[in-house]
């Protein structure tokens, strides 16, 4: 069943995504040649803390960090670790924290140091899907219209779209309805209401998009060991369109 949020429940969900957006903010900052994805979780951590939030996915199902770390040929759920990044890695960092009962959640991938031409590309267009995405988040469409556009735009690019792993509703739980991927067809699937709020986020591959699991059980990496991105905001479907809860 799906959720509808009020008014009120949105803009509490945006201070939620806010700190979110912060956590990311500056790890931008952060983020060059030498450091380490266990000093991100930290600061991570810190930043919730200045702002009341907690990192919800400690403890989720197990999961015993703040962030996931993705680092090249990982799309998600990568564990930080004291490794320091390397010129030319690109690293998703995914975030969620909890305000007030309330959820916001968001990824990005970054570029450590100076990439590769083709690394950059596949940022950008990872970025664009994002963008096309929520372009169709309005009343009325449906969430095929979200896929296709995703879809399409990746594939025209020449690159993979993650199957394996869903995009979901989000509000007082991380994962509520729907779930769905990002392909699709234009005009099908659930139809698109006034409060709902879940999640848009592109994961796209260099080569196949298939994927495995490590043996911790959380890290997904692509089949073929070629580069993942990923960029992930929640986003409200209101009168008015689509409004970005986690925009930096």
């Amino acid at each position: 069943m799906i959720e509808l949020k009020s008014r009120r429940d949105i803009e509490a969900m945006r201070r939620a995504g806010q700190v979110v957006a912060e956590c990311h903010r500056q790890i931008a900052r952060m983020i060059k040649p030498g450091v380490t994805t266990m000093e991100i979780d930290r600061l991570v951590e810190s930043i919730m803390a200045e702002h009341g939030a907690r990192p919800y996915q400690i403890g989720y199902k197990g999961y015993p960090y703040a962030t996931c770390a993705s680092v090249n040929d990982v799309i998600a759920h990568g564990f930080p670790n004291d490794e320091p990044l390397k010129e030319g890695d690109i690293v998703t960092i995914d975030t969620v924290a909890e305000l007030d009962g309330w959820l916001g959640d968001s990824a990005w991938t970054y570029a450590v140091g100076r990439v590769s031409p083709e690394a950059e590309r596949l940022m950008r267009v990872t970025r664009e899907c994002l963008e096309l995405g929520i372009a169709q988040a309005k009343v009325g469409n449906r969430l095929g219209d979200i896929a296709h556009a995703i879809q399409t735009h990746a594939e025209r690019n020449g690159y993979g779209v993650v199957r394996d792993l869903l995009a979901h509703g989000i509000g007082r739980s991380l994962h509520e309805e729907p779930g769905y991927m990002h392909v699709g067809k234009p005009g099908k699937g659930l139809r698109l209401k006034e409060g709902m709020v879940f999640t848009i986020e592109p994961m796209l591959t260099e080569g196949t998009y298939f994927m495995t699991i490590d043996e911790d059980g959380w890290t997904a990496r692509t089949l073929d060991g070629k580069r993942a991105a990923q960029y992930e905001h929640v986003v409200a479907i209101t009168a008015d369109g689509p409004e970005i809860l986690t925009a930096q």
